[in-house]
């Protein structure tokens, strides 16, 4: 694994699910906004994200996200000030944020590329594309973005697909990832006309183009083996 983090094992569980609770702790208690400095902007989008339930605790994954964009990742601060405007305790925002894949607890990059590698993207050769952009990642020296595989992202009829800071580009190809990282490092937008929420955004065999051949079936066990 890279030193400057650019990737990140998919496996890795958050930080202190191995440590024992410990019940000496005083009560956790929310913090006193008088003595939690708020930037404006992220005050005002946790309050809009209150307003748009009848319990304003169900805005708990905006605010989040929001203080992540602010801060890159939901750290102690980033948590603190959440915790602050929504009038809850550290602890029942961290609890969220650690189980949300979504919410980085490490500073891992304020950007980041997320591919699928779910079933319907699994069947597409996903794995290939993810391997294909990591690789590219690191002979790019692409630094400051987290690159990883994702469970489903809810985009089947574009895969294999990848969320690249929250715009979602497919079909995606291994001949892709190249020009993918590129965008990335450079800031440009990633594959033009090929994100959802592009206004000219068609999958190829809307056009009358064929859809992507499957990848070739694995070889079958040898049965001897073992």
């Amino acid at each position: 694994m890279s030193e400057r983090r650019v990737l990140r094992d998919r496996r890795r569980m958050p930080l202190g699910w191995d440590q024992p609770a410990d019940l000496e702790k005083d009560a956790a208690t929310v913090p006193d906004p008088a003595e939690v400095e708020v930037p404006d902007e992220l005050r005002a989008s946790i309050q809009a994200a209150m307003g748009r339930y009848p319990d304003p605790h169900s805005a708990t994954l905006p605010a989040l996200a929001a203080a992540q964009k602010v801060h890159g990742w939901c750290s102690p601060e980033a948590i603190s000030q959440v915790a602050a405007v929504m009038r809850l305790t550290p602890a029942d925002l961290s609890s969220v944020a650690t189980f949300y894949d979504m919410l980085r607890t490490e500073p891992v990059g304020r950007r980041y590329v997320y591919v699928c590698t779910s079933v319907a993207c699994h069947v597409k050769d996903a794995k290939s594309v993810y391997d294909a952009i990591a690789a590219e990642a690191l002979e790019q020296d692409l630094q400051d973005c987290d690159v990883r595989e994702f469970e489903c992202l809810g985009a089947c009829e574009m895969a294999p697909m990848a969320s690249v800071d929250g715009r979602y580009v497919g079909p995606l190809d291994k001949s892709d990832a190249g020009e993918l990282v590129s965008a990335v490092k450079e800031s440009r937008q990633v594959l033009p006309g090929r994100g959802l929420e592009d206004s000219d955004y068609r999958l190829p065999w809307q056009d009358g183009g064929s859809a992507p051949d499957p990848p070739e079936p694995p070889s079958p066990p040898d049965p001897d083996a073992a």
